[in-house]
């Protein structure tokens, strides 16, 4: 029987996954297993131009690579548990499959509120997460007259707001605990700027508070604040954050704190048969310290798949040296109103010391994020300018030496 493969997950991170075995030399069985029916897809798009209706479902869809023509797809299909000793994973039918190498790309799931008030299908509580997300939430917003309250102030919800404003909801308001959007990972400086144009362009803030439940019967009719404030809605988005999907992998002595934590190489739970791949590894990450992290950025399923598709396939195959410790410079963009956030580095190691490079807060504008005087990543807002101001500076970035721990 030919050694086989598992990556468990086919989404983005899967196909990457299984593109970079066959391109580091793996000749054996690959076995992508996914829970979506779908190939894999392109999910930023979803919360702008999908919902938008300016780019079709179809359009989301990724083209695997030819060298992945005889991989083995099992879409539909959730893994729910993992022996590891035995070098087995167990599918949601009871059949289980032996691999020689792992590949775990289970990626998230939304977070949901807990709160008292209607939930549940037709109760008009979404998430951004998939393409049937985005059928059911944008048919919701097409009426005329629509309240929308959107929970949660960072990229995903920032981003659904201008989109509902462009499609022309009639209320469109944000609930977020900290004082001001996407405060946590761009600082003051750039969360200030990002509040004053959302609300130029008509979308509404509740800040510094919270939600503590939600009004109506079957369907929710209001959003009830920490202070007793209702908010009137008749859509509500929920963006709060994501769960790693690792209960799967529950019963192995994992640290599945945050995610699936990895070494340096990527490796999970020190064993040279087993990586992560995508926004569910933890990982540390040499460019700037030992601590281990999870990232959502979009590149990050690229660039883990590649370095762990080395990693995983050198074992394999017998090779006795391994890669330089993982060190990815992040990249992240983010497409609100008629703007953009552009990013290389990052930025929230740095929102201690943030200093404008070139431009104005108030027009287009470069920042700078340091940590203990160093460069840690650059943000630009604006237009095509600032987002190239951005891009001359990531050259910078990446000849930095790494830091240790």
């Amino acid at each position: 029987m030919s050694a086989r493969i598992v990556v468990a997950g086919a989404s983005m991170a899967g196909l990457r996954a299984a593109e970079q075995l066959r391109a580091a030399g793996w000749t054996g069985t690959i076995t992508l297993v996914g829970d979506e029916p779908h190939m894999p897809y392109n999910r930023p798009p979803l919360s702008k131009r999908v919902l938008a209706g300016t780019a079709p479902f179809a359009s989301l869809a990724l083209t695997p690579r030819a060298n992945t023509a005889d991989v083995e797809w099992r879409l539909g299909t959730r893994v729910t548990g993992a022996r590891l000793r035995d070098r087995v994973v167990v599918l949601d039918d009871g059949e289980e499959l032996g691999f020689d190498g792992l590949v775990v790309a289970t990626g998230l799931r939304a977070r949901r509120l807990r709160c008292p008030g209607p939930s549940g299908p037709g109760s008009g509580r979404h998430t951004v997460r998939t393409p049937a997300d985005i059928r059911i939430l944008r048919a919701e917003l097409a009426p005329s007259g629509v309240r929308l309250v959107v929970t949660g102030a960072g990229f995903i919800g920032c981003e659904v707001a201008a989109t509902a404003v462009g499609l022309g909801v009639h209320e469109v308001t944000v609930v977020d605990p900290l004082p001001l959007p996407m405060v946590g990972p761009l600082g003051e400086l750039l969360g200030r700027a990002l509040l004053q144009r959302h609300e130029e362009r008509g979308v509404r803030f509740a800040l510094g508070t919270t939600v503590a439940g939600f009004e109506g019967g079957n369907r929710v009719t209001g959003v009830v604040l920490g202070d007793g404030t209702v908010l009137p809605a008749d859509v509500v988005v929920e963006s709060v954050g994501s769960l790693a999907n690792t209960e799967w992998l529950d019963g192995n002595g994992l640290d599945l704190t945050d995610g699936v934590l990895t070494d340096e190489q990527l490796r999970v739970g020190g064993r040279p048969d087993v990586v992560a791949v995508g926004d569910v590894a933890r990982f540390p990450n040499a460019r700037y310290d030992g601590v281990p992290r999870r990232v959502e950025h979009w590149c990050i399923p690229t660039d883990t798949a590649k370095h762990a598709a080395k990693v995983l396939v050198g074992h394999l195959n017998g090779a006795d040296a391994e890669p330089a410790p993982f060190a990815p410079l992040p990249t992240f963009w983010s497409d609100q109103h008629d703007f953009r956030l552009q990013s290389f580095g990052a930025p929230a190691l740095g929102v201690g010391d943030v200093r404008v490079l070139d431009g104005d807060p108030a027009e287009d504008v470069l920042v700078g994020y340091h940590r203990d005087g160093r460069l840690v990543g650059v943000v630009a807002l604006g237009g095509h300018t600032a987002a190239a101001g951005a891009a001359r500076y990531r050259a910078q970035l990446l000849k930095q030496p790494a830091l240790t721990a």
